[in-house]
């Protein structure tokens, strides 16, 4: 995700800058009731815009890291941090939609109370420290009492945007289990090769299924960490230990994430069955030049060899009940056309129990540093009128709050006009 005024898509936007042109994906395998069921949505979501009631997704990412979205700063009393949360739930009852996504683990830490991990430093300015109120609580409460979805966003594996141990509250698990800690790229993470890991991040994230009523859980992007040329993952007595039977280390790493994913949704189903489970992945699988199933597109990064995240085969096997892909290009962009890779993950959604909703680049509305279509209040409203051609899009999700409230050139309030004149029913 975005933080600061640098988007989450940073590693992205240089992994784009060195492209080749590839052919066209072929077509995925699909076809079948699922289809059926979502033309019934796309006709419900048709039908808000008529001035009639509408299901699908309407969502809006609240970022905590790095203070992005909330809380505005550190510090601020609990009253303050209680009224801003308030604040931003209005706002999207105000631009009606109908489901919130808060980043409540950014960084190996919590914003409710855990046993598990400290108190997240965005709110206090100290790790560790009890803010004298509990947000993800408040939100779920107030997002319902709002008509609202509150999906609980967690990061499973970044611990730090430093590398230094020292900086960690002492109770931090990372400094009780520094064999756990990889640094690279100038941050730590924890290890995704170690069984161990991967028990207690998932333990970690499903403390907050069992204390409160969520609608969902909802991952974004980063699972092995993007690319930083000359430097190392240094994941070798992991995979000395944990990686005999596979061909190579990179399919080693990608059944890590695929049992993170498999083992999360059946945590998640048994605590909490009504909960989804959804996860917001780069917008580029693997381009069609690396494989005949991939995109015809050109980018740098591709989910599948570099970050080792096989979310075609999560769609395809129905480990998740919904996926949000980040297309976040304009229509016509030369190296990952957002048109292109709309029609793609539909046809990777055909025919399957996932949902498919799209992740929105509301952030680059207006930014003088994008390139021109991002000058244009239509260009977004013209992503939903071309998605409304695919019925297996069932929805969109803006990034990030604090761009919906500040709409630098309306185009927020053009999808609105266009698109939602009506408040919409919770996206189920």
């Amino acid at each position: 995700m975005k933080m600061g005024r640098v988007s989450r898509r940073a590693f992205a936007v240089a992994a784009l800058s060195a492209l080749t042109m590839m052919p066209q994906a072929s077509a995925a395998p699909g076809g079948g009731p699922a289809d059926d069921e979502a033309r019934g949505d796309r006709e419900n979501e048709d039908a808000g815009a008529r001035g009639h009631a509408a299901t699908g997704m309407r969502g809006m990412w609240i970022a905590t890291v790095a203070n992005r979205d909330f809380p505005s700063r550190t510090g601020l009393s609990a009253a303050r941090q209680r009224a801003e949360l308030t604040g931003l739930l209005d706002l999207a009852v105000r631009n009606r939609l109908n489901t919130v996504i808060l980043q409540v683990r950014p960084t190996a830490d919590a914003l409710w109370p855990s046993p598990y991990e400290p108190w997240s430093q965005y709110l206090t300015g100290t790790q560790g420290e009890a803010p004298g109120w509990d947000p993800l609580g408040t939100a779920v409460e107030e997002a319902h009492a709002r008509g609202l979805e509150l999906h609980a966003w967690f990061n499973p594996y970044r611990i730090a945007g430093h590398t230094d141990p020292a900086r960690l509250v002492a109770s931090h698990p990372a400094r009780r289990h520094p064999d756990w800690v990889v640094t690279y790229g100038g941050k730590m993470y924890y290890n995704p090769g170690l069984p161990e890991v991967r028990a207690f991040v998932r333990e970690a994230m499903l403390d907050a299924v069992r204390k409160y009523p969520v609608d969902a859980v909802h991952f974004d992007d980063y699972f092995y960490p993007y690319p930083v040329a000359g430097q190392t993952f240094d994941d070798d007595a992991a995979y000395d230990a944990h990686g005999a039977g596979f061909p190579g280390r990179a399919a080693w790493r990608r059944d890590n994430i695929d049992r993170l994913v498999r083992e999360t949704a059946a945590g998640i189903k048994a605590i909490r069955p009504a909960a989804r489970f959804g996860i917001s992945p780069f917008g580029v699988w693997r381009n069609a030049a690396a494989d005949p199933l991939g995109s015809d597109t050109r980018a740098g990064v591709q989910t599948y060899d570099d970050l080792y995240a096989d979310t075609r085969r999560w769609v395809r096997e129905n480990w998740i009940d919904y996926i949000c892909p980040q297309l976040y290009w304009n229509i016509g962009f030369a190296a990952a056309d957002y048109a292109k890779l709309l029609s793609w993950w539909a046809e990777v959604a055909r025919g399957t129990a996932t949902r498919l909703y799209v992740g929105e680049a509301l952030y680059k509305a207006g930014d003088p540093a994008q390139p021109a279509a991002w000058q244009d209040p239509a260009e977004l409203s013209r992503h939903l009128a071309l998605a409304a051609d695919h019925a297996q899009v069932r929805g969109h999700v803006y990034f990030a709050a604090r761009d919906v409230a500040e709409d630098r050139i309306g185009a927020m309030a053009r999808v609105v006009a266009d698109h939602y004149r009506q408040p919409a029913n919770p996206s189920r």
